[in-house]
């Protein structure tokens, strides 16, 4: 494993940032999504971000959010420690999807990506740094200015988005004109999950955050991107262009399902030019999946050649303490699941680097 890293160049197109504006505006608030005081003195800054989180007992109190949520020097840091030589940042979830359509809002998304280009630019970036956009999401006019302007600045290459749009769902025809405008300046959607979906469980097994992350993230995906493909947006813009977190969900797995049911179902089965795996085959996938069987089951069903590496970064980092010295086991797992899955020497670089440069013209 260790040579094909060494000799590749790998981009990180899922890593985040947390930048000072939206630290300022995060400790302003009250309700989700906010940052508390530290729990000690001495101690970081506590992060509520979640739906409910702020409910639970095992995660009312957040989750630290120190320097490598938002210094550009730790984040070279950390890509230096496990090899990465280009990362694509993204402000990290909720974005700005809490706030209301306000000039003030569309205000506060274009300052959000001018100090993203403002820190790609920056010396201390070292020309490593590219960056998705931030939309005023709750406004489609405003998004749309939005990405008029982001794609216009020299190191964004696309818009990091939520699957709940402007509040109805990405299948909410008022998103069609977002969608075009997107698409008319050749950017591209990276879709994060954040809302989770609400399932009934026992107040008696407390499981903090980890069914959420492992299990909600990516089922949320799963049903948006799915609800998505049957507005019929691809046969209506073929050349959207969608980067998936965390694999596509379980997407790869259940398009199968999907095509089955969808053809069965009198309601939708001559909506769309084809069979809805046909337009998941054509997206676009990070390989934030942890496991060899999960990066072998999307690399058998979508085009290799669709799939990247990413971090995730920030988030996952050791729960042990360490002297910065260690590599994060999220990493490593992650690598370990590319170079471990039975993969062609050159499909194995193409995830680790080259597939994200040629979609995002990365230099």
């Amino acid at each position: 494993m260790s040579s094909i890293l060494q000799e590749s160049c790998v981009v990180d197109v899922h890593t985040h940032v947390y930048l000072e504006r939206y630290m300022e505006l995060l400790r302003s608030r009250t309700t989700v999504p906010y940052i508390l005081p530290p729990l000690e003195k001495g101690e970081d800054e506590r992060l509520i971000i979640l739906p409910g989180e702020d409910e639970n007992d095992s995660t009312k109190t957040g989750r630290p959010v120190g320097s490598a949520y938002y210094s550009v020097h730790e984040k070279i840091k950390f890509m230096d420690l496990h090899g990465i030589s280009i990362s694509v940042v993204s402000l990290a979830n909720p974005w700005l999807d809490f706030l209301p359509p306000t000039p003030h809002t569309l205000s506060i998304a274009t300052e959000m990506n001018q100090a993203m280009e403002d820190m790609c630019s920056s010396e201390a970036a070292q020309g490593r740094l590219y960056a998705f956009g931030t939309l005023p999401i709750s406004s489609v006019e405003g998004s749309i200015e939005e990405v008029k302007r982001i794609a216009q600045w020299p190191h964004l290459r696309g818009v990091i988005m939520g699957t709940m749009g402007c509040g109805k769902g990405l299948d909410d025809p008022a998103l069609v004109p977002l969608f075009e405008a997107i698409g008319h300046y050749n950017l591209v959607v990276f879709l994060h999950p954040h809302y989770g979906l609400s399932l009934p469980g026992s107040d008696t097994n407390d499981v903090g955050h980890s069914l959420a992350l492992a299990l909600g993230f990516p089922f949320e995906t799963t049903h948006a991107v799915s609800r998505l493909i049957l507005s019929g947006i691809f046969d209506r813009l073929p050349n959207l262009k969608l980067l998936l977190a965390h694999a596509g969900g379980t997407l790869p797995f259940l398009a199968g399902r999907l095509d089955s049911c969808v053809a069965h179902d009198p309601h939708v089965s001559s909506r769309l030019k084809h069979p809805p795996s046909y337009y998941i085959r054509k997206l676009y996938c990070d390989a934030v999946i942890y496991h060899e069987t999960g990066v072998k089951a999307t690399a058998d069903f979508v085009d290799p050649q669709n799939i990247m590496f990413g971090t995730d970064h920030p988030f996952f980092p050791p729960l042990e303490k360490s002297h910065g010295s260690e590599r994060w086991l999220s990493v490593e797992s992650n690598f370990k699941a590319i170079t471990n899955a039975g993969l062609e020497e050159s499909v194995v670089r193409g995830i680790l680097g080259g597939n994200a440069k040629r979609l995002l013209n990365l230099q």
